[in-house]
């Protein structure tokens, strides 16, 4: 790598470095509080909060680095090009392509590391979030213990809890279990768990009592230190884990398990466009970050040199990169129910990187014309 290649490479590493850190904070954030009902409503520990919360980034990165790219290409090219530095290297004889190769570099391992993370991250992040939030979904004490509530299950079972610590703890419990015979059982205890064993949910109760009346109408009452309750057949789900098109590997999506339980094979058939949509979208997604860094260079260094600023051509190009991606999620949109249409999810990214290059191209060929015309010009000594 050249001297002046480096320097234009340390240069963009920088606003490119901050660009992708500052729009990660901003993706955090407004994960962080579109899942912020995990803590409020639903009694999550702060490491379920945030392991779900990252576990949502890579699936934001391809909106993420395409952007990052494209502000801090712009940062960088316009202090280069305010400060003259553009000019002299171009006084020089440095063609424009030779210019913006360390930048087109900088893109194509973005694109790379892009490509890399939707076939293999991607899904395994979105695959385990899913399986997080199917457990939340599942998750007894979130979804039917509410704290300062009596709540009632199907079967009947009647449960109230006093509070709920943030470790899951349960403090002062009240349980009305239902009788074939009309007899119900209660139980009260000064603090409780759910746990998991053998597959079943297990409440285990400690310093409490309990009472129920007998068949001849006898009230049977009795205390204990612990006791353990079996409230899995009080509290059945028949809901299953169900992967989505997003939360596959790409084998999957192009030749799906026939294997597969029953209702998860029919939906890979009936599915079988999205899959495909989900496939093309992930390979040509990347490409956006060699569209927005074009569009860019082509901004900034395209046109004639101007002291006044290139915000009019730097609004231009926001504007087509916008619109270019906007156009494309219509286009992946519209490839789940048209699969022939997965065509145009290459072509919206690569015809701007086609005609991008063309531009830059044009412009040196311009260029050198105009140098020969001008060397022809000069008297002969």
């Amino acid at each position: 790598m050249r001297t002046l290649d480096r320097y234009i490479f340390r240069q963009l590493l920088v606003p490119v470095c901050g660009a992708v850190a500052a729009l990660t904070a901003i993706a955090l954030l407004s994960q962080s509080l579109s899942q912020f009902d995990l803590v409020v409503e639903r009694g999550q520990s702060g490491w379920t909060f945030a392991k779900v919360t990252l576990l949502s980034l890579p699936q934001l990165a391809g909106l993420i680095l395409p952007i990052a790219l494209f502000v801090g290409t712009l940062v960088a090219l316009t202090r280069l090009q305010g400060e003259n530095e553009i000019t002299a290297a171009r006084a020089a004889g440095e063609p424009l392509t030779r210019l913006a190769s360390p930048i087109i570099r900088i893109a194509v391992w973005f694109t790379v590391i892009s490509l890399a993370s939707n076939l293999f991250l991607q899904p395994w992040t979105a695959r385990a979030m899913r399986e997080e939030l199917f457990r939340i979904k599942n998750d007894l004490v979130s979804t039917l213990v509410k704290e300062g509530d009596f709540s009632t299950s199907p079967s009947g079972l009647t449960i109230y809890v006093q509070r709920i610590d943030q470790n899951g703890l349960l403090r002062q419990i009240f349980i009305r279990t239902p009788s074939v015979k009309g007899h119900d059982r209660t139980y009260a205890a000064k603090e409780g768990r759910i746990k998991t064993i053998d597959g079943e949910s297990i409440l285990i109760m400690r310093r409490g009592s309990t009472q129920a009346l007998s068949d001849k109408r006898v009230l049977d009452h009795g205390t204990f230190d612990e006791y353990s309750f079996d409230i899995t057949p009080y509290f059945s789900n028949d809901d299953f884990l169900q992967y989505k098109e997003g939360d596959k590997y790409m084998h999957e999506l192009v030749a799906p398990n026939p294997a597969l339980p029953a209702m998860g094979w029919t939906w890979e058939r009936d599915n079988a466009k999205k899959r495909w949509a989900e496939a093309h979208a992930r390979i040509s997604g990347p490409l956006y970050n060699l569209t927005f860094v074009l569009l860019a260079i082509v901004a900034v260094l395209g046109g004639r040199y101007s002291r006044r600023g290139y915000s009019g051509r730097i609004a231009a190009a926001a504007g087509i990169a916008a619109v270019i991606r906007i156009f494309g999620v219509i286009v992946e949109t519209a490839c789940n129910d048209v699969m022939v249409l997965n065509v145009l999810q290459y072509l919206v990214p690569a015809i701007p990187v086609i005609i991008c290059l063309r531009l830059l191209i044009k412009h040196d060929s311009l260029r050198a014309t105009r140098t020969m015309a001008l060397s022809q010009l000069r008297p002969v000594a």
